[in-house]
C-alpha cells in the first residue's frame, strides 16, 4: 500500500513541479524499483522504516544499502557532505523516486507522510491561506489549514500573497504544507538552508513542536545546530550510513557532533586531488594549482570561465546536494 499523495490533474496547483510540496509521486520505472512507500499499522512500529534502500540512475549508484529507523516523536538528522545523496534519500522516503529496498511508514491520517523540498516554490497571485486551503482540499476529511498555520506562526501572513514572501516565510509555508493532515512522519530537506540564525532558531522550534504533537521529523540538514537538537543523527557518506547515534555519544570530544562526524568519518575532499601546473608549455606536479590557464582541479575554485565545480554537486539526477542548488 503506497502512503497517501495529493491527487494530480484535479485543477492546477498553486505549487511547484520539482519534489513538490503537495507530496505528488513521480512515475515509477528505473532499474531500481517502484517508486513505493508502504504503510504499516499497529502499536510500537517505527514512524519510519527502512532497510536495504539504492537508488542509481544508469551505473551510477546514488544510495547503496541504506537502513534506518525513527521512532514515533523523534527528530532525525541526516547530515554528510555535498553530493552524498541527501536529498535523494528524502524524496525516495517519500514516494517521490523509484528506488529498491524497503521503506514502511507508520499508517495515521489522511496521509502517511509530509515533504519539504529544500527550495519551495508557490505559484504568485495566491495568498498564503488560499495555498494551504488547496492542499487541504486534496486531502480527504476535514483538514484545518488555519492550525497548520498557526503551528508555523504565519497566522499573520494568512492574506499576504506568496510571492511577497521572504525566503524564511516561505520555507515556513512548506514546512506547514508538509504537517496538513497531521502524518506521523515529516520530511524536511535543508529547513534552514540560507536563513538568519533568529529564522533558523524558530524553524527549529517549530519541527520540536511538530513532534512533541507525536510526529517523527527526519531532517537533512548541514546546521550543527539540528544535530544537536536531533534525538538521532545518522552520516551519510558515498551512499550509504557510515554512522549513527545520539548526537550527545557521537560528539566526543568535540564542540559539536557535525564537527565530529565530519573530522573522524568523512575524507577531506581534496586529499586525493592531482593538481598539474604548466611551466613554459610542459606540465608538473604541486605549484599554484593552476594549469596555465586559470583553471584549477579543487573543488569550489574557478575552471577558468567562472563557474563553480565546487558545492552543489548533483547527486545523479540533475538535483543539486549542495548550497549551490535545490538538493542537500
Amino acid at each position: 500500500m503506497t502512503a497517501e499523495r495529493g491527487s494530480e490533474g484535479v485543477r492546477e496547483a498553486p505549487g511547484n513541479d520539482e519534489g513538490s510540496p503537495d507530496g505528488r509521486e513521480a512515475a515509477p520505472g528505473s532499474e531500481d524499483g517502484a517508486a513505493s512507500v508502504r504503510t504499516v499499522a499497529g502499536d510500537g512500529v517505527p514512524a519510519i522504516r527502512v532497510e536495504g534502500l539504492s537508488r542509481s540512475f544508469g551505473d551510477l549508484a546514488v544510495l547503496e544499502d541504506v537502513s534506518l529507523s525513527l521512532a514515533p516523536g523523534a527528530v532525525g538528522a541526516v547530515v554528510g557532505p555535498n553530493g552524498s545523496g541527501k536529498s535523494t534519500l528524502l524524496r525516495a522516503l517519500a514516494g517521490l523516486s523509484p528506488h529498491g529496498g524497503t521503506v514502511e511508514v507508520a499508517s495515521g491520517g489522511p496521509r502517511a507522510v509530509g515533504y519539504l523540498p529544500q527550495s519551495p516554490a508557490f505559484r504568485p497571485r495566491f495568498t498564503v491561506r488560499e495555498t494551504l486551503a488547496f492542499y487541504a482540499d486534496l486531502l480527504p476529511g476535514e483538514v484545518d489549514a488555519d492550525a497548520a498555520l498557526d503551528r508555523v506562526g504565519m497566522a499573520g501572513a494568512a492574506d499576504r500573497r506568496t510571492e511577497a514572501l521572504s525566503g524564511g516565510m516561505r520555507r515556513l509555508l512548506g514546512i506547514a504544507q508538509a504537517t496538513l493532515g497531521d502524518p506521523p512522519l515529516v520530511l524536511l530537506d535543508e529547513p534552514t538552508s540560507d536563513l538568519d540564525p533568529r529564522m533558523t532558531e524558530h524553524v527549529f522550534d517549530v519541527v520540536e513542536g511538530i513532534v512533541d504533537d507525536g510526529a517523527a521529523v527526519l531532517l537533512a540538514t548541514h546546521d550543527h545546530r539540528g544535530v544537536e537538537r536531533s534525538d538521532r543523527a545518522f552520516l551519510l557518506d558515498r551512499g550509504r550510513v557510515v554512522v549513527s547515534g545520539r548526537p550527545a555519544a557521537l560528539r566526543g570530544d568535540a564542540d559539536s557532533a557535525l564537527e565530529a562526524l565530519f573530522a573522524e568519518h568523512v575524507a577531506d575532499p581534496t586529499a586525493e586531488l592531482t593538481v598539474r601546473t604548466h611551466r613554459d608549455g610542459g606540465t608538473g606536479e604541486g605549484g599554484t594549482g593552476t594549469d596555465g590557464g586559470g583553471e584549477t582541479d579543487s573543488g569550489g575554485e574557478s575552471d577558468g570561465d567562472g563557474e563553480s565545480d565546487g558545492d552543489g554537486e548533483s547527486d545523479g539526477d540533475g538535483e543539486s546536494d549542495g548550497y549551490g542548488g535545490d538538493g542537500s
